[in-house]
């Protein structure tokens, strides 16, 4: 017996529609694939300004610099296997992964190491202050790209929601995961700071600005006749 194509792609979409989220790229697929990607290095651009300040880094780079401090591994490395190990978290909380949240895990980690190498160091107090500025708007214009694009949230927030969608509430979630994360970074040699602190109070405020402005619309829904 001949199996059909259409069936085959039948299945292997339904497939596709129980692993991820965005089983399949909406339109304007060019739009979402070029927003996604630009703020995925925007976030490792954002994460090197921060850790190039020396006045704090977000929290998430906490734990990636104090873990690289130990190891000898570099904090763009630490990002994409701290990525990885969160994945797994998601099994038992039933998130779905989508085509943002995998390239989150490597392009970050990529773009963090290569920024870090590029961006001169500096001792002098006010050219710090200025790249942690520029660390925190830019990661603003980061999250508002990829969250914009809607092609599935980052292995850290997915575990945000995923506790959330368990019966914490997303404050509490956010909060307990954030502040677990800084103090174990802090220990392990993480840079903690005015920065860590700057970040925390302007991030939120600041990506609700870039979020309608990226936010990538929804394609027209299909009328009665398919059309």
């Amino acid at each position: 017996m001949t199996v059909q194509p259409s069936a085959t792609r039948g299945a292997a979409a339904r497939l596709l529609g129980r692993l991820l989220v965005t089983p399949a790229l909406p339109r304007p697929r060019l739009r979402r694939l070029v927003q996604l990607y630009a703020g995925l290095a925007l976030y490792g651009l954002s994460g090197a300004l921060l850790v190039h300040a020396g006045l704090g880094a977000m929290p998430w780079d906490v734990l990636h610099q104090g873990l690289s401090r130990q190891t000898g591994l570099s904090i763009g490395t630490w990002s994409v296997l701290v990525g990885a190990l969160l994945m797994l978290l998601w099994i038992p909380l039933r998130q779905k992964p989508g085509l943002g949240t995998l390239s989150n895990v490597v392009v970050v980690g990529l773009t963090v190491d290569l920024f870090l190498w590029l961006l001169p160091e500096t001792d002098i107090l006010a050219v710090r202050v200025v790249l942690l500025g520029l660390g925190v708007l830019v990661c603003a214009v980061a999250t508002g790209c990829y969250i914009g694009a809607q092609l599935g949230p980052g292995p850290r927030d997915g575990l945000m929601t995923g506790l959330a969608a368990r019966g914490w509430s997303v404050r509490v979630a956010r909060t307990a995961i954030e502040v677990t994360v800084v103090v174990t970074g802090f220990l392990l040699g993480g840079t903690v700071g005015v920065g860590t602190l700057a970040f925390a109070l302007a991030i939120g405020p600041l990506a609700q600005v870039f979020l309608p402005l990226m936010r990538v619309p929804a394609p027209p829904a299909a009328g009665p006749d398919g059309s």
